[in-house]
């Protein structure tokens, strides 16, 4: 598709009041938070006043904007954008990535992975192939991507035993994300998982066990069923667009029958 099929893209005024609108705030609420005028906040997004660059980076700050999407705004008002993007095998990017791969070796023999903006995995430890057995390989082929692989009837979906409650937690993580940037993929793949199982209005029902912690992933192995809790990790303060899309997903064993499986006693790992 030629750029000239696609249409103009969106002016600063129109990508503003999108995020504005996603965020579900109003003209006067984003003017309080970023400290400027309801009224030239309204021109803005009307397209009749011209934002500074300073202004720009700002309301992005107060609306979360995400930092690819921040050059996206720049760009938009006529800007140069701030924020570097480098590729995951980059060797410029070699500290970020040792310190990725630091993370998930340190937490064998738990499994741990890498995922960026779109759910593609750029890195695992040497604990998730092996609760990948029985995949189909054409899901395991470059790009991997872990949403696909988790409701995928030819992937993991099969041997997740609490299959509709996962696909829910999957489902409520997805839709935060669309709401935050409206991205195209992550919507078509908020689809794929909705579309994937029968719909349902309401969470299952395990999501309110009076014990439960968290919602975990339980998975039929040869070892019997492993229970998992997992935890997401980003980057504190990142100034690279690749960087701030990374987050590194950590399980840990939610009963001590994983725990034993794994060969750890729980409260020793």
């Amino acid at each position: 598709m030629s750029a000239r099929s696609r249409g103009p893209a969106p002016g600063i005024g129109a990508l503003l009041r999108a995020a504005r609108e996603r965020k579900r705030l109003s003209q006067l609420d984003l003017a309080s938070a970023a400290e400027v005028s309801s009224r030239h906040l309204s021109y803005v997004e009307t397209g009749r006043a011209q934002p500074s660059r300073a202004m720009v980076l700002r309301l992005a700050e107060r609306l979360d904007v995400p930092l690819r999407e921040r050059n996206a705004w720049l760009a938009a008002a006529g800007y140069a954008p701030l924020y570097r993007e480098r590729d995951f095998a980059d060797p410029a990017f070699a500290t970020a990535r040792r310190a990725v791969e630091t993370v998930l070796a340190a937490h064998e023999p738990f499994p741990a992975l890498a995922i960026d903006r779109h759910w593609r995995m750029l890195a695992h430890n040497r604990a998730v192939p092996p609760l990948l057995a029985g995949v189909d390989p054409r899901l395991l082929a470059p790009p991997v991507n872990v949403i696909r692989l988790c409701v995928d009837p030819r992937g993991l979906a099969p041997r997740i035993a609490n299959l509709a409650t996962w696909r829910h937690h999957l489902t409520m993580r997805l839709a935060h994300q669309v709401r935050l940037t409206g991205d195209a993929t992550l919507q078509t793949l908020l689809h794929e998982v909705v579309a994937s199982g029968p719909p349902s209005a309401d969470a299952p029902a395990e999501l309110y066990e009076a014990d439960a912690l968290a919602i975990p992933l339980k998975l039929v192995t040869p070892d019997g069923t492993l229970s998992f809790i997992s935890t997401t990790t980003v980057f504190g303060t990142p100034l690279d667009v690749t960087l701030a899309e990374i987050a590194l997903e950590t399980f840990f064993p939610a009963d001590d029958a994983t725990a034993r499986a794994l060969g750890v006693t729980r409260g020793t790992a």
